[in-house]
C-alpha cells in the first residue's frame, strides 16, 4: 500500500477503511481466482454485474462498456443508482460503503434484491482494492454525486495535468466527502464506475478480452430480455475488431432462453426448442442480524424458480449451459444435477412406454438407456432464479443450494413428461424421433464397447469380424498404412493391381452413401456402407470415437472425377465430420485427385512417346497451349478420364496411388465444416434456403457443362 504508518496524517480511519481490503490486496487469488487475465475479466463481470442484477429486478433496461484506451474500464447503466444517503451504523454514505466494506451492500437481508448475481456483498470493494484507481458517478435525486478511490482508499485525485491514476492523491483523513459535481433531470438515476487494475497486483501481461466480453454481453441478453447491452473497444489493439478505430456492437434479445438455446445449437434440429417453466419453495436455516446487532439463526423460506430451454439435434455434441441468476456456472452444481438426472429418467420411462415399436428389449439389462445416450445432440439453458444462492468459492462457478436439485428435477421431470406425451400433431413427431435417436444412441455405444472387445489386426489363424470387401494390407504399422475407400467395384479391380499391397488397403464402397445429414444415428448404423467404413477405421463413432484405436494412419477418399464423385466424396466427408471428427481434426483424412486427360506426346526419333496428365480443363489447355508453341506434337484423340475404372492398374497407380507421383488433398475441419454447410443446404430437410441458393445462382450457370 502507498499509505504507510510513517505517512504524516495517518490516521485511526485509515486503519478503518483499508483493514479488510489490506487483505483482499495480499491474497487476490482468494476473490477473484487469478492475477492473469482471467482475474481481470473476473472484476468486470462483478462491477458488470452489479448493473445487471437492477435491470434483473427492473430498474434499468441499458448497460454500456467502455474499453478505454488509457487501460481503463468504465460501465454505465440506468438503474436506481448507487445510495448516496449516510448509512447509520458505519456514518459512511452507501457509496463509500460499497466500495470500502466487504459484505456490505443490498445484496444482505433480502430487501433490495429478489434475486441478485452478487450475493458475498464483496465484488465492488474486490475490484476497488485491486484498482490504482477508481471514480464512480450517481445520479440520484436531480444530483451527479462523484467519489474517487486509490487503491481502495477515499479521496482527492489531482487531475489538471489529465485524468490518470498517476495524479497526484490526497486521502480523506477527517471524514469522507461524496461530492456533489453536476445536475440532472429529477428523474433520470443510474450509475457510472470507471477503474483503472493495479499493475503491482495483475500481470504485464493480462489484457481485457473483447471476444470474451461480447461473449458474455450476448449471453446476458439473452438472459434478461429487453435488456440492452453495449460494448465498445478505444484501445486500437491489433488483431481486435477495433484495430482501426472505435468499434461498438448492442446486444438486446426479447425472447429469453428460448432465443438462447436456438443461438447455441451447431446442428440441424430433431426436436423444436422446448420452454420449461416451474417453481417451487423450501426452507433454509441462516443467520440474521437482529436489531440489537447479534446474529441469530432464523428459518427462512425461499422460493426457486425454474426457467429452461432445450432442444435436440442431429450431431452427438452436447451444449448445455447452466445460470443462476443469470451468473454463469460453468462446473454446474445442484441445479445442472437435478436437470440431468430428471433428463435421464423421464427419457427411460418413454423408452419403456414405447418399447415395442422402438424394438427395445425390456429383459435386457444391456438395453438400458445411459446419461450419455440423452445427453448426444442435447442443447440446453438451465437457469434458476432464487434469493441467496450458496456459490463454492467467491468465483461462483458452482451452486451449492442443496434443495435446488430436487426442484429443477421435478419442474423437468413434470413438463418434459407433458412434452413427450402430448397429442399434438408436432409435440408426437418431435417425440418420436427423439425417442428413435436416444434408441440409436444406446446402440453405438453398445457397438462401440464390443468393436473394442475385438483385437485391431487379426492374424491369418483367426477368424475377423472385418467385411469381406476389404483387402487389408499387411503391416501392422498404423503410422505407414493408408485406406482407400473405393467409389465402385469396377475401380476396385484396377485398384487391387494398383495398391501396394503391403500398406495400401481398399475399402469399395457401392455409389452413393446414406445421407447422414437427415438420418438418424440408428439408421447411420443399418446402413451397410456407413457400417462398414465404421468397422473398418475400428475406432467407433460419435462420442465413443478414440482416436487412438484408428487402424489407418490415412483415410483417402477415392472417387471418379465427376459431379457423381463429387457428390460421394460430400457424402463421405459429412460422414466422416460428423461422426468421426477427430480423425478429419488430427488432419489423417483425404481426397484422391485423379486425373482428367491424358495427353500422349510423339517422340522424336528414337524417343518412345511421353505420356501427361491433367487435372482440370484450364490445365489441359495451357498444356496444349505449351506444346504448340514448343512445336511438340501430341496425339489428336485426348483420353478423357470418366471414371477410375476407364484407367489402367499402371495410370492409377501412377497418377493416384504411388506416393511418389500422386496428389493428395488433405481435408480440414475448416473444409469438412463447410462441406456440412454446403450439404445441409443443399441436401438439408430445409427447402427454402436451397431454393434461393439455386435461384440466386441461375445466373451463373454455363450450358455448356451440362452433361446432356
Amino acid at each position: 500500500m502507498t499509505t504507510t504508518s510513517s505517512t504524516p496524517g495517518y490516521t485511526a480511519r485509515h486503519l478503518s477503511v483499508l483493514e479488510g481490503l489490506e487483505a483482499v490486496r495480499k491474497r487476490p487469488g482468494m476473490y477473484i481466482g487469478t492475477t492473469d487475465s482471467r482475474g481481470l475479466m473476473h472484476c468486470l463481470w462483478e462491477i458488470i454485474d452489479n448493473s445487471v442484477d437492477e435491470a434483473l429486478g427492473g430498474h434499468g433496461d441499458r448497460i454500456e462498456i467502455v474499453l478505454h484506451a488509457d487501460q481503463s474500464v468504465e460501465v454505465r447503466d440506468n438503474g436506481r443508482g448507487i445510495p448516496v444517503d449516510v448509512e447509520p451504523k458505519t456514518g459512511l454514505t452507501g457509496v463509500e460503503v460499497v466500495f470500502t466494506k466487504l459484505h456490505a451492500g443490498g445484496k444482505f437481508g433480502g430487501g433490495s434484491y429478489a434475486a441478485s448475481g452478487g450475493l458475498h456483498g464483496v465484488g465492488a470493494s474486490v475490484v476497488n482494492a485491486l484498482s490504482a484507481r477508481l471514480d464512480v458517478e450517481v445520479d440520484r435525486h436531480g444530483r451527479t454525486h462523484r467519489m474517487s478511490f486509490h487503491r481502495g482508499e477515499p479521496g482527492v485525485f489531482d487531475d489538471s495535468a489529465g485524468v490518470s491514476p498517476d495524479s497526484p492523491f490526497e486521502p480523506f483523513v477527517s471524514g469522507s466527502e461524496l461530492a456533489v459535481v453536476g445536475k440532472v433531470a429529477k428523474a433520470r438515476t443510474g450509475t457510472r464506475v470507471r477503474y483503472w487494475a493495479d499493475r503491482q497486483i495483475f500481470l504485464s501481461s493480462a489484457v481485457f478480452s473483447y471476444d470474451e466480453l461480447v461473449t458474455r454481453a450476448r449471453q446476458t441478453s439473452f438472459l434478461v430480455p429487453g435488456l440492452a447491452l453495449t460494448v465498445r473497444d478505444e484501445r486500437g489493439i491489433p488483431g481486435t475488431p477495433g484495430e482501426h478505430g472505435p468499434h461498438e456492437e448492442t446486444f438486446l434479445h426479447e425472447g429469453g432462453v428460448v432465443d438462447f438455446a436456438d443461438h447455441l445449437a451447431p446442428d440441424a434440429p430433431v426436436t423444436d426448442v422446448w420452454h420449461l417453466t416451474g417453481s417451487g419453495t423450501f426452507t433454509e436455516t441462516v443467520p440474521v442480524l437482529d436489531d440489537r446487532g447479534h446474529m441469530t439463526p432464523q428459518e427462512v423460506s425461499r422460493t426457486c424458480e425454474v426457467d429452461v430451454a432445450l432442444r435436440w439435434g442431429t450431431g452427438y455434441g452436447t451444449e448445455v449451459r447452466s445460470f443462476v441468476n443469470i451468473i454463469a456456472t460453468p462446473k454446474g452444481g445442484t441445479h445442472l444435477a437435478g436437470f440431468e438426472a430428471a433428463l435421464l429418467k423421464t427419457l427411460r420411462a418413454q423408452v419403456t412406454a414405447n418399447a415395442r415399436r422402438l424394438k427395445v428389449s425390456s429383459k435386457d439389462s444391456s438395453e438400458r438407456i445411459e446419461k450419455e445416450d440423452v445427453l448426444a445432440g442435447l442443447t440446453a439453458v438451465v437457469t434458476v432464479r432464487l434469493a441467496e444462492p450458496q456459490f463454492e468459492g467467491q468465483t461462483k462457478e458452482v451452486l451449492g443450494t442443496a434443495p435446488v436439485r430436487g426442484i429443477v428435477a421435478r419442474v423437468v421431470e413434470q413438463e418434459l413428461t407433458s412434452v413427450l406425451t402430448s397429442t399434438k400433431r408436432e409435440h408426437k413427431a418431435h417425440s418420436a424421433a427423439l425417442l428413435d435417436k436416444v434408441v440409436g444412441e444406446m446402440r453405438a455405444r453398445i457397438s462401440a464397447r464390443k468393436q473394442k472387445e475385438i483385437s485391431r489386426r487379426k492374424t491369418a489363424l483367426e477368424s475377423s469380424s472385418l467385411p469381406a470387401k476389404l483387402a487389408d494390407c499387411r503391416i501392422d504399422d498404423v503410422e505407414r498404412s493408408e485406406l482407400f475407400i473405393v467409389e465402385g467395384d469396377s475401380a476396385l479391380g484396377t485398384a487391387k493391381l494398383a495398391r501396394s499391397s503391403d500398406y495400401q488397403a481398399l475399402l469399395p464402397i457401392r455409389g452413393k452413401i446414406l445421407n447422414v445429414q437427415k438420418a438418424s444415428v440408428g439408421d447411420m448404423l443399418k446402413n451397410a456402407e456407413c457400417a462398414a467404413i465404421i468397422q473398418v477405421i475400428g475406432a467407433g463413432s460419435g462420442r465413443t470415437f478414440d482416436l487412438e484405436a484408428a487402424r489407418y494412419g490415412k483415410v483417402v477418399l477415392m472417387t471418379d472425377a465427376d459431379v457423381d464423385g463429387a457428390h460421394i466424396r460430400t457424402l463421405l466427408l459429412t460422414l466422416f465430420f460428423r461422426y468421426m471428427r477427430p480423425l478429419v481434426e488430427a488432419g489423417r483424412v483425404y481426397a484422391a485427385v485423379p486425373p482428367l486427360h491424358r495427353i500422349e506426346i510423339i517422340g522424336g526419333g528414337s524417343r518412345k512417346n511421353e505420356y501427361v496428365y491433367t487435372y482440370s480443363e484450364a490445365e489441359l489447355a495451357a498444356t496444349l497451349k505449351k506444346l504448340d508453341r514448343s512445336g511438340r506434337r501430341y496425339k489428336d484423340d485426348i483420353q478423357r478420364y470418366k471414371g477410375l475404372g476407364e484407367m489402367d492398374a499402371d495410370q492409377l497407380a501412377e497418377t493416384t496411388m504411388d506416393p511418389r507421383h500422386r496428389t493428395l488433398r488433405r481435408v480440414t475441419v475448416e473444409a469438412a465444416q463447410r462441406a456440412e454447410e454446403i450439404f445441409e443446404l443443399l441436401m438439408g430437410s430445409d427447402v427454402a434456403p436451397r431454393k434461393d441458393f439455386i435461384v440466386a445462382g441461375a445466373h451463373a450457370l454455363d450450358r455448356s457443362r451440362i452433361d446432356a
